[in-house]
């Protein structure tokens, strides 16, 4: 999977030796930028822009958000918590399968609450009928599949045969459609406007028949709207004739496009050596820091990377005794020797979210940066007691 990211915009001119390494650096202009560019989208479309707390909840960063964005949109109990106490605007929660003993929190604290299954609706139906008694004010959503395969890796792909996200859409009936008030469908990852169309003329033909019924269409993430070649003027006039075709409200819930090229994760290289090629290890785990670097798999782009072919590659990995903890073969833009700084570009959004500390391998500290007034502040690092408190 080939990254589509990767400028490094005011990075190029940021010295790497002023923080810690590991570490993050989120650029607050760069994300300042990417929010009013979803913002501009959001008022010529007349709809509503949530940011996606599962590729980016950064939440020392919730007021530049809630400034431009209209909410934040929740996978489970967590984030709904993490939003109503960081977060401003709406929530909207949904989960592949709810708790019981956790529905009926995420109902007080949620507008929307979208189930995986009508199946799964039908068994909440008491706990929704208590929440509501005791003051929630919640929409019941449905997510459904649209049965429509645009990704490029199925793995990423809700569409992919066998997918568990949503209810297929050939199997939707009027019974299923009882006390449902909105639509969800999430078909993209990293795209552009022409699969979301694809999607949209499937849901359309089989939805159509309850548009009366329905409040909003939540049309998920995936939208690579803030990158620079996304057909934004195209997108506005897509989602008004959305919402003038359906008579509801739609929603747009990007993840990636909120911290587009709005971080770097900052790493130095222990060792080197040479085995059929030159390695390095380095403090920057794919494995414990950028899990999408094996699960995709991608390879992340570097900051300053030389392009020459006469500088022979090395190959990074990390400090794990995981074989397969490799980042790449990169052509440094610095002497290939112990000590020396790198940064990957675009790391702000699920890398952040997802690192873990398997081996014992330190977490990289978190720091804000903003490229307009070069200010610079260290929110967050971390030391044993993250790791030790984790385990038992």
């Amino acid at each position: 999977m080939e990254t589509k990211a990767g400028d490094p915009g005011a990075f190029a001119h940021f010295d790497l030796n002023r923080v810690d390494s590991p570490a993050f650096v989120v650029d607050a202009a760069k994300l300042r930028a990417n929010c009013q560019i979803l913002a501009d989208v959001r008022d010529a479309a007349d709809i509503k822009v949530l940011a996606a707390l599962k590729a980016f909840s950064m939440w020392s960063v919730a007021p530049i958000i809630g400034e431009y964005l209209d909410g934040v949109c929740t996978s489970g109990l967590w984030e709904a918590r993490l939003a109503s106490e960081f977060y401003d605007g709406e929530i909207a929660t949904y989960s592949a399968a709810f708790k019981p003993d956790e529905l009926e929190e995420i109902c007080r604290l949620s507008d929307h609450v979208i189930f995986n299954s009508p199946g799964q609706l039908q068994r909440a139906a008491l706990i929704m009928e208590q929440g509501r008694a005791t003051g929630g004010d919640f929409d019941v959503g449905l997510r459904i599949n649209p049965q429509v395969p645009t990704g490029e890796v199925p793995r990423y792909d809700p569409s992919s045969p066998g997918s568990r996200l949503g209810f297929p859409l050939d199997q939707l009936t009027d019974e299923h459609m009882e006390g449902v008030e909105g639509i969800h469908f999430h078909n993209l990852c990293e795209q552009d406007l022409e699969p979301l169309r694809q999607t949209w003329d499937r849901v359309f033909d089989a939805i159509e028949p309850y548009f009366g019924q329905l409040k909003w269409f939540n049309m998920g993430g995936g939208h690579h709207i803030t990158r620079a070649d996304y057909q934004r003027e195209e997108l506005v006039e897509f989602l008004r004739d959305a919402k003038e075709d359906t008579g509801a409200e739609i929603y747009l819930e990007p993840g990636e496009a909120v911290a587009l090229d709005a971080g770097i994760l900052v790493g130095t290289i222990l060792d080197t050596g040479f085995n059929e090629m030159p390695v390095g290890i380095t403090d920057v785990s794919a494995t414990c820091h950028m899990p999408d670097v094996i699960e995709a798999p991608y390879r992340p782009a570097m900051l300053g990377e030389l392009t020459g072919e006469e500088q022979i590659p090395i190959r990074l990995g990390g400090p794990s005794c995981l074989a397969g903890d490799v980042i790449g073969d990169y052509r440094l833009p610095v002497p290939a020797e112990p000590g020396a700084r790198f940064a990957f570009l675009d790391q702000a959004h699920y890398s952040m979210v997802k690192t873990n500390t398997f081996n014992g391998v330190p977490l990289p500290s978190i720091y804000l940066w903003d490229s307009e007034t070069d200010g610079l502040e260290l929110v967050r690092e971390f030391g044993y007691e993250d790791f030790r408190n984790r385990l038992s």
